[in-house]
């Protein structure tokens, strides 16, 4: 399941364009992209072009804690058409292995 909701059709494209934001940035210690690997759970375009993107690490205690959100943050807020960007961190639910996608799976080695 794709963690994005769009609140009108004619977003879709804007919502293309965030999810390839995200796409850009990575786990340092992980050599995959935070969306295929999981981390992003909700991503959220209102009306007025914000983006409300709810993420988590793999660990809470996470050594790039409280670099990562703000990396996908900005990365959201450069993307053309977004009037504002805000990220929430949560760890409900914990991230599991199962929230990889397949191609971050195989990245890893692990199919």
């Amino acid at each position: 399941m794709e963690p994005v909701v769009i609140n009108n059709a004619s977003k879709s494209s804007l919502a293309e364009d965030v999810v390839d934001a995200i796409r850009q940035v990575y786990d340092p210690e992980i050599p995959v992209n935070v969306y295929d690997l999981g981390l992003i759970y909700k991503v959220r375009l209102d009306p007025d072009d914000r983006v409300f993107v709810t993420m988590t690490l793999t660990t809470p205690n996470c050594p790039v804690a409280d670099i990562l959100p703000a990396q996908v943050e900005s990365a959201v807020m450069l993307t053309e058409g977004v009037s504002d960007a805000r990220v929430t961190l949560t760890f409900e639910p914990p991230f599991t292995m199962d929230m990889m996608s397949d191609e971050a799976k195989l990245e890893l080695g692990l199919l």
